[in-house]
């Protein structure tokens, strides 16, 4: 498009008058839905029919002529539209008169205060611990100081290291986040414990599983760990593998010790000395030797110049343990995989025992969701691990499905266990709250702040959701409802007409899975439209997944990984999953927000119809 004048201003009035009759006759047709919401979403009902009935016209030519006479753009209606409409009404009917305009209708400031306010009742306020100055945090502060809050996943080891949970706050956690897939009650109370002893008021969310469709179960691995020297291109030694024996487990959630390669258990240390030599036999039967370099409480650390497979039960021998061997305790069993090639055939069963681990195909593997079984039709897309294997539905049996499999790796993709599968074709005939979530509900009812509503697909799952809550009398408990598949996003209009019936309210962007479901090259635009359509609803909205990831796990960012971070400023909360250096990542985080608060406050943008969303009684 371009900026020349496409409407005469005769034509832009008759334009907007036009507009805001249809505003009145959605908001009348719509009476019944926006009754129905609690009163303190009364006028954000109101506003979200309005916003939906504009943004079902292709407004760009508008948009156009308007910018071209130094007018309002309407890029920034969202959270009051009808006070947007009318003020530009009045605008254009001045100029069209030749007259001075009058003084705007309403106050055009109203959506924004209502949004914090909603942001402040659901996900409180700046812990202490993150930010500068946490009065000046206000909604709409002219300074932006930081508006969006921080939400943390917990990790295991925070059930018992009040510690970790102690540095997280004072890092900036604003929202500690539970995971009731893991850990279970007497865990999830240990960290909320720990959560709740935190200065200020750090509010506690719990995460229903839901129903997620996963791989099954592989056969287990060997327990081996391999540990190898850093070679140069001519395969000359760089730097020796060093691992450090212990009678101390390592602890997968935390990181290695500095130029460590690996933790090896062992059932005792002996009388080992620096500059000792001791030698084992890997799991390949090679012979290796290992250079003691040194010994503390810790243990004692090996280096080798040599590729070591250490398996469990492995004697490691030395002259100073007399003929008393060093035994390698339990490892990690090496995690198996199915090889998925283009043109592989993957059958998916009902029956969940182990599957072999096979790298040529046909290969067949279980599904931890039985009613896909019932619902999928030939036809039907299959993806595989957000994504990366794709395939399609040949046949369909009673305990099986045969997937064709069209796009993988060039040379192959591992399948693992546990892995996700979305089938965005296939409507799911199932209740978005499965009996393991309505028993975790019981606690969440006592114990949390608010719910974030896993796989939540229609307003019905949201009525279900309230239901159980009203049953639980735990209304002081907020919704999130997490947006992760096609279906959600479809129908959020609705599932928010639902939700807000329910005083605290708030979505949250889980990318991860609504990537897969919409496709990688729609997600912008479908992030755009759903932090839209939650702007003029006046609801919070959460951004999720990998936000941080690299840092948060390897403890080094990628730049494409800030620039994310930066743009999630956006967004009223943002969350952030576990890792070894989550600590760093809350505060990177934190540093983040408030530098881009004085940058970026939502959008301008161009205003083409959408026809995503409808608020059409179903």
């Amino acid at each position: 498009m371009g900026t020349s004048v496409e409407m005469s201003i005769a034509e832009m009035s008759a334009a907007l008058h036009d507009l805001r009759d249809e505003l009145d006759r959605a908001e009348e047709l719509a009476g019944p839905l926006i009754s129905a919401v609690a009163e303190q979403h009364r006028q954000s009902a109101r506003n979200l029919v309005h916003y939906v009935t504009v943004r079902r016209r292709d407004l760009r030519p508008l948009q156009s002529s308007m910018a071209a006479h130094g007018l309002s753009s309407l890029g920034r209606m969202e959270s009051i539209v009808y006070s947007w409409i009318e003020t530009v009404i009045e605008t254009v009917d001045a100029l069209a008169a030749g007259r001075r305009r009058h003084p705007i209708w309403g106050d055009l400031s109203d959506g924004v205060r209502v949004l914090g306010a909603n942001r402040d009742q659901l996900l409180g306020s700046v812990h202490p611990g993150g930010a500068d100055d946490v009065t000046a945090d206000r909604p709409g502060d002219e300074h932006g100081r930081r508006a969006s809050r921080v939400m943390v996943t917990m990790p295991t080891q925070a059930a018992d290291d009040p510690d970790l949970v102690r540095r997280m706050g004072e890092a900036g956690m604003d929202v500690a986040r539970v995971n009731c897939a893991h850990d279970g009650p007497a865990g999830w109370a240990r960290m909320i414990e720990s959560v709740r002893g935190l200065p200020g008021r750090v509010r506690v969310a719990m995460d229903l599983a839901g129903p997620k469709l996963r791989t099954g179960p592989l056969e287990p691995g060997p327990k081996v760990v391999k540990v190898k020297p850093v070679r140069a291109d001519d395969g000359t030694v760089e730097r020796r593998s060093r691992v450090r024996m212990s009678t101390t487990p390592p602890d997968p959630d935390h990181a290695l010790p500095d130029g460590i390669d690996a933790i090896i258990p062992v059932d005792d240390l002996g009388a080992v000395c620096q500059g000792d030599r001791l030698r084992l036999r890997d799991a390949r039967g090679r012979r290796r030797r290992l250079d003691v370099v040194a010994v503390s409480e810790a243990g004692i650390d090996g280096e080798c110049d040599r590729t070591v497979y250490y398996r469990t039960g492995a004697s490691i021998t030395g002259k100073r343990l007399r003929g008393k061997a060093l035994v390698v305790g339990d490892l990690p069993e090496k995690r198996q995989h199915l090889l998925i090639r283009t043109g592989d055939e993957i059958r998916l069963q009902r029956d969940l025992a182990p599957s072999p681990a096979t790298r040529v195909g046909p290969h067949r593997i279980g599904c931890e969701l039985g009613n896909a079984f019932d619902d999928v039709e030939p036809g039907h897309r299959v993806l595989f691990d957000d994504g990366k294997i794709a395939g399609r539905v040949r046949e369909r049996f009673d305990d099986e499905i045969v997937v064709d499999i069209e796009r993988a790796g060039p040379k192959g993709t591992k399948l693992r266990a546990e892995k996700g599968v979305n089938l965005p074709d296939t409507t799911l005939h199932i209740p978005a709250l499965t009996p393991e979530d309505r028993a975790a509900l019981e606690f969440v009812a006592t114990h949390a702040d608010m719910v974030n509503f896993s796989f939540v697909r229609s307003p019905e799952d949201v009525a279900d959701l309230i239901a159980e809550l009203e049953r639980l009398d735990a209304r002081n408990v907020g919704i999130v409802l997490k947006v992760e598949t096609r279906a959600a996003f479809e129908s959020l209009p609705q599932m928010l007409f639902e939700a807000m019936r329910w005083d605290a309210v708030g979505v949250m962007i889980a990318r991860g899975d609504l990537a897969v479901e919409v496709g990688f090259g729609r997600l912008a635009e479908v992030q755009e439209e759903i932090l839209w359509l939650c702007e003029a609803a006046h609801i919070p909205v959460i951004w999720a997944t990998q936000v941080l990831d690299g840092l948060a796990k390897k403890g080094v960012p990628s730049r494409a990984e800030v620039t994310d971070a930066a743009m999630s400023r956006r967004a009223e909360g943002v969350m952030l999953n576990k890792g070894p250096y989550i600590v760093e990542a809350i505060e990177a985080l934190t540093s983040i927000l408030d530098r881009m608060g004085g940058h970026v406050e939502k959008k301008r943008s161009l205003l083409r119809p959408l026809t995503s969303f409808d608020i059409s009684p179903r």
